[in-house]
């Protein structure tokens, strides 16, 4: 067996606080081999980024390393100093980041931030780190290298820029790549490229990966060993298809129960009770002063009609020579009452341009959109309003879509204030009650967004969204950017929502599994156009569409998952 490349003794990180020292990293080890992807899973909170930003030298003071080694290639690196740190972070260890938008500097092409990392850290000409950029671009799959060179970061999708943060993690042969979470935000072709390329670049330069993630899948899908973090301490270390195939830990079987299975549709989503942190919710009791839901005319609440979106590409002062991109392409389908209807779709299908338009976030550039019979596109702003008070959304992300200045009691009871449907003490009764509802602690209404985590986030988004008791629930990847417990939690609150209120739901994501649990029919959608509509039951067992067959085939594989 080979040296390990990386070596993570005992490790120890603390940061000072007002009320003592808290460790979120604590006695954590584990080995890294050449052409070895480790996976390292857990929740939130669990200290598994802490342990990356560690071993790149990335700690943001005041945490420091307190005890434990850690070795490079028999070299000890954590008690080096920050210029030496500098010298091996992107030489020898490589970073792949979440996000890439927000690891790629906006203001420079990506040709020059290539050249200029490879240059930092090779004695190269121009001329050579150019030619080493272009190629390196080519390696990771981006069309056309030496074009897209000359292009800034906005001009690639979100795939695409992943691939460009990969390109930058490789500039100097590193001997260890860090990825932590590096597919969270991507729809599941997108997921399959970049893990796919992640897997050869490790079997082709023989590049020891730790790949930090919450997802059961991509652990399932890509890693040979996994190591399981739970508060700042590894539970369970070892093969990867031993652990997730027969765990021994409480902690890990607790946190593979409640992934979602494609194959099965479960009532609810097991929480992790592991630590005895479920969260209680009390939909049943705000059910019980919920309106009883209006049937529609039709028993169609919502009727999508030939929708058509387009958005300027290049503007002319000249009206006739702006070119246009046609985001949503003649789409049509209804949602029944109560039903909850899923749309799913790689990034740029239109899927949540249609949520928006819905929502009348976007104006309808062709088709009509019928509520309860009555045509939205021809409403007046009395009736605008008046639909909004029966639709609302709940947003992808949390922490954007509330406002941090504003309390959360404010945030709750802004739609209820903005639309006239209660006074100011009334309003503040309903959003404590809603508050308390969805399982938030009794002074949340005093705090401010970043007080919370994001489920929490993401339950004070769900009470605003209830706020004004609406009949149409609109939720665009409510749970993309949550770990797998939390996620459990959210859409187990979505299905009680459905089931207790009998709200009607669009359901948008890019997570195939989730989709198969929450979902009673679900739409498939590539650029701008519906390609297929079925039950959801027909359509994960005998899709129709080839393009639908290609999403099914491309989810990680979680056989070994038990249960």
């Amino acid at each position: 067996m080979t040296d390990p490349v990386l070596s993570i003794r005992n490790l120890t990180v603390e940061i000072p606080t007002r009320r003592g020292l808290f460790r979120p990293v604590e006695n954590v080890s584990y080995d890294l081999r050449p052409g070895e992807i480790r996976g390292v899973v857990g929740e939130s909170g669990a200290g598994k980024s802490m342990t990356g930003n560690a071993v790149i030298g990335l700690l943001d003071p005041p945490a420091h390393i307190a005890e434990g080694e850690i070795w490079l290639k028999g070299r000890r690196i954590d008690h080096l100093g920050a210029e030496d740190k500098r010298a091996i972070r992107g030489k020898e260890i490589g970073m792949i980041f979440q996000d890439p938008l927000t690891s790629l500097n906006p203001l420079f092409t990506v040709g020059e931030q290539l050249v200029e990392t490879i240059q930092l850290h090779l004695k190269v000409s121009s001329d050579e780190a150019r030619e080493r950029a272009i190629a390196l671009l080519d390696r990771v799959s981006i069309p056309n290298p030496a074009e897209r060179f000359n292009q800034y970061p906005h001009q690639f999708s979100g795939g695409m820029r992943q691939r460009v943060v990969i390109a930058l993690a490789l500039c100097s042969d590193p001997s260890v790549i860090v990825a932590d979470e590096p597919t969270t935000a991507l729809d599941v072709s997108i997921q399959a490229q970049v893990l796919d390329l992640i897997k050869e670049l490790a079997a082709e330069r023989q590049v020891g990966v730790i790949l930090v993630t919450h997802d059961m899948g991509v652990i399932a899908d890509t890693t040979e060993e996994v190591t399981v973090m739970y508060a700042g301490k590894v539970v369970e270390s070892g093969k990867t298809d031993r652990i997730l195939g027969a765990p021994e830990h409480e902690y890990t079987r607790s946190l593979i129960s409640a992934v979602p299975r494609p194959h099965v549709k479960l009532k609810r989503f097991p929480q992790v009770s592991y630590g005895g942190r479920e969260t209680e919710f009390k939909i049943e009791d705000l059910a019980r002063n919920w309106p009883k839901p209006e049937a529609s005319s039709s028993g169609k609440l919502l009727e999508v009609k030939e929708i058509t979106k387009q958005f300027v590409a290049k503007s002319s002062i000249i009206p006739s020579w702006n070119s246009y991109l046609t985001a949503v392409d003649h789409v049509s389908f209804d949602i029944r009452d109560g039903e909850v209807f899923g749309l799913v779709g790689e990034s740029g299908s239109g899927k949540s341009t249609v949520a928006r338009m819905i929502a009348t976030l976007y104006g309808v550039d062709g088709g009509r959109i019928l509520f309860d019979g009555e045509d939205m596109t021809a409403m007046d702003a009395e009736g605008i309003a008046r639909y909004r008070r029966q639709i609302q959304m709940i947003f992808q992300d949390p922490f954007s879509s509330l406002n941090p200045r504003m309390t959360v009691a404010d945030i709750v009871a802004e739609p209820l204030l903005h639309l006239g449907i209660l006074p100011k003490a009334d309003a503040k009764l309903r959003v404590r009650e809603l508050l308390d509802r969805v399982g938030l602690a009794k002074d949340a209404w005093r705090k401010y967004p970043h007080e919370f985590s994001g489920g929490q986030r993401q339950r004070i988004s769900i009470a605003r969204a209830l706020a004004t008791q609406p009949r149409f629930l609109i939720c665009d990847e409510p749970t993309s950017a949550l770990d797998v417990s939390i996620q459990a939690q959210i859409l187990n609150i979505l299905k009680d929502l459905q089931e207790h209120l009998g709200l009607t739901m669009l359901f948008i994501s890019h997570d195939l599994p989730v989709v198969r649990q929450m979902c009673d029919r679900v739409g498939v959608m590539k650029q701008g156009q519906l390609l297929e509509l079925q039950e959801t039951q027909a359509l994960f067992d005998a899709p129709q569409h080839p393009y639908t067959r290609e999403l099914l085939s491309l989810m990680p594989r979680l056989e070994q998952l038990p249960g």
